[in-house]
């Protein structure tokens, strides 16, 4: 099977939520999103009721690739602005930039499965090289934790690889 994401330009984005440091091997994903889902509604200032899983990984994280490497992970929201900034609640700008735009099927992939197409298979065949930005995945209406057949969206950072 093979993926043929899209590729958009992602405009700036104002995010609202809460971070925690993790690495793969010590993956605290269900406590972050355990901690910020019953605080979600604090958020007043909501676009979308989709969630954001964003990770901000450390420059050269998968060209020296090591499971016990931390990195950022944060649960978010979009929002139109800062205005109302609940108590541990935290901002964040994504800045604008190219993405590779993959939609992700439980019942069609294994997440570790995927992930290895996208960066073994699928970006050294391509024109893009990754670039150094946050990757995030959109939760949106299709997503559902526990279903096989949720979906999602993943997005990659990339630029073109001759610039």
């Amino acid at each position: 099977m093979t993926l043929m994401p899209k590729i958009e330009l992602i405009q700036t984005k104002k995010l609202i939520g809460q971070r925690l440091e993790m690495s793969m091997q010590l993956n605290k994903t269900a406590d972050l999103w355990k901690q910020f889902m019953p605080r979600r509604n604090e958020v007043v200032s909501k676009i979308s009721s989709d969630f954001i899983s964003l990770q901000v990984y450390p420059s050269l994280y998968f060209e020296n690739y090591n499971s016990s490497t931390v990195f950022e992970k944060w649960a978010l929201v979009e929002v139109s602005d800062f205005n109302n900034v609940s108590p541990d609640m935290e901002t964040l700008i994504l800045s604008e930039g190219l993405y590779a735009v993959f939609t992700y099927k439980k019942s069609e992939w294994d997440a570790q499965t995927f992930f290895k197409y996208i960066f073994t298979e699928w970006l050294p065949k391509s024109e893009y090289k990754l670039d150094n930005r946050p990757h995030f995945e959109v939760l949106g209406k299709k997503y559902s934790k526990d279903d096989p057949d949720s979906e999602e969206e993943v997005y990659i950072p990339v630029k073109l690889a001759n610039h």
